[in-house]
């Protein structure tokens, strides 16, 4: 019985470990180089200082969080830059994605995929931010918020999973009605 051993069991438990880890540094290390270059690398700057204590929360390395800022202050030499891809899920919802990306093809090809996987389209700038309304946080808030039935809201929560699979993306703001 090979591979039914003590050492067998705690490999594969590490290496999910491992990897969910790993998914969530690389999505502080795209925040924090972002953040980096808009205040063109000052530690001391909110955003920044935001994002890293956000990483350290998540038990992020300090070698990590140091490689992030001195990327997005441009050591790095790849330029990272915030996007928006607007689209409509299931049931006809808008959907704004935000994503943080230092190759804009390779995330908009990445993200395309995941709609054309579930049977939808991403839509054309404007198609759906029209939906949405900018709060003082930054954050998108839905105008006229669309009611779903329980079927539906549970396929745009899958969908809306898949997306943020994606390590580029940050967020994901939808037009549906959550229940607080």
């Amino acid at each position: 019985m090979s591979g039914h051993n003590k050492w067998s069991k705690i490999k594969h438990k590490k290496a999910a470990t491992d990897a969910a880890r790993s998914k969530i540094f690389s999505k502080h290390s795209m925040l924090i180089a972002m953040e980096s270059r808009q205040a063109s690398g000052d530690v001391n700057s909110p955003g920044l200082a935001a994002a890293i204590e956000r990483a350290k929360k998540d038990s992020m390395p300090k070698d990590n969080i140091d490689r992030a800022v001195a990327k997005g202050s441009g050591a790095g030499g790849a330029a990272i830059e915030e996007v928006m891809f607007e689209g409509y899920g299931p049931g006809g919802v808008a959907l704004l994605i935000q994503a943080v990306t230092d190759n804009n093809n390779r995330t908009s090809a990445e993200i395309r995929a995941t709609f054309s996987k579930n049977g939808l389209e991403m839509g054309t700038p404007g198609s759906a931010a029209w939906a949405f309304t900018k709060n003082a946080a930054g954050d998108h808030v839905p105008s006229n918020p669309m009611e779903l039935d329980d079927e539906t809201g549970e396929k745009l929560a899958e969908f809306i999973e898949k997306l943020e699979d994606n390590d580029d993306v940050t967020n994901v703001y939808t037009a549906a009605d959550t229940p607080e």
